[in-house]
C-alpha cells in the first residue's frame, strides 16, 4: 500500500473519530436535557412555577379553578385542604402532601402504604392528604388537578383511601398527561367497589373540586415545602431522613401511642 493511501486512510479515521466525538458530546447535552427536564418533583420547580405563573395571562386551566371553593366531604386543616384517613383521636398524625403525576409519590406510597394502612386501620395513625398539582405547572397539561379533584370526588363518596392507591398504582408516565382525561379517571374508579355512580361521575365531570385543589396547592407554596412527596410526622420531615424506613415510622407510631 502506497504512503498516500494509507495518509488517507489514517486522515479519513481521524475524521469519524472526531465525528463520534462530536456525536457522543451531542448525546451527552441530549440527555443532560432530558435529565433537567424530569426532575420536576424537586425544589428547583418552583422556580419553573414562578415563571409560568408570572408570564400566564390566564387560561382554559385557570378558568376552571376559578368557581367557588366546594371541600370534599370531612375536610380538615386550617384551609380545609386535608383529606383525614383514620381515627380523629390518634395520637399520632402523618401529613402527606402529593402529587397524583409524581414519580417519587408513587414511589413513596409503594414503600410506605401498608404500613400506613396498617396503622391507620388499626387506629393509631391518623394520616391527613393535601393534593398539590406540580407536575401540571412544571410540563403542563391538567392531570394532577384532575386527578386531584377526582380524588375528593371519592373521598365525597367514602372511598378516597381506595382510590387514591389505584391511582398511584396506575400511574402514567410523568410526562404523559394521561389523567388529564376524565374518562380515564371514571374507567379506573371501575376497580373501587360502588364508587362509580353518577353522582361521581358528575362530581369528576363537572371539576367540583377543581378551585378546592387550587387552594391546597395555593397552601403548599405558602407553606414553603421543597417538593413531593413531603411527609410530616407531627410536624417533622420524615421524608428528608434517609434513615427512615417502614419499621422506623411504626416504632414511632407505635412511641407516640404509649404516651
Amino acid at each position: 500500500m502506497s504512503e498516500k493511501n494509507r495518509e488517507g486512510k489514517r486522515t479519513a479515521r481521524e475524521r469519524m473519530a472526531v465525528e463520534r466525538e462530536k456525536q457522543k458530546a451531542a448525546e451527552k447535552r441530549r440527555r443532560a436535557l432530558i435529565v433537567g427536564a424530569s426532575v420536576v418533583c424537586v425544589l428547583g420547580l418552583a422556580a419553573v412555577i414562578g415563571v409560568i405563573a408570572a408570564n400566564s395571562g390566564g387560561d382554559d386551566t385557570e378558568s376552571e379553578s376559578a368557581g367557588p371553593v366546594v371541600a370534599p366531604s370531612g375536610a380538615l386543616g386550617k384551609d380545609g385542604t386535608a383529606i383525614p384517613v383514620g381515627e380523629p383521636g390518634a395520637k399520632a398524625t402523618l401529613t402527606v402532601w402529593e402529587d397524583f403525576r409524581c414519580p417519587a409519590c408513587k414511589s413513596f406510597e409503594q414503600v410506605y402504604s401498608p404500613t400506613i394502612h396498617e396503622l391507620t386501620d388499626a387506629g393509631q395513625l391518623k394520616a391527613e392528604y393535601h393534593l398539590v398539582t406540580l407536575i401540571d405547572n412544571g410540563l403542563g397539561g391538567t392531570g394532577s388537578r384532575n386527578a386531584a379533584n377526582a380524588a375528593a370526588c371519592a373521598q365525597d363518596a367514602g372511598k378516597f383511601t381506595a382510590y387514591h392507591d389505584v391511582l398511584f398504582e396506575n400511574q402514567p408516565m410523568e410526562s404523559d398527561d394521561a389523567f388529564a382525561d376524565k374518562d380515564r379517571l371514571i374507567e379506573l374508579a371501575g376497580k373501587v367497589d360502588g364508587l362509580d355512580t353518577p353522582a361521581f361521575r358528575s362530581c369528576v365531570e363537572d371539576g367540583t373540586h377543581n378551585s378546592w385543589v387550587a387552594k391546597s396547592h395555593e397552601a403548599f407554596q405558602k407553606g414553603g415545602f421543597s417538593g413531593t412527596p413531603t411527609v410530616l410526622f407531627d410536624g417533622k420531615n420524615i421524608y428528608e431522613d434517609r434513615s427512615m424506613t417502614p419499621e422506623k415510622l411504626k416504632q414511632m407510631v407505635q412511641e407516640a401511642n404509649k404516651g
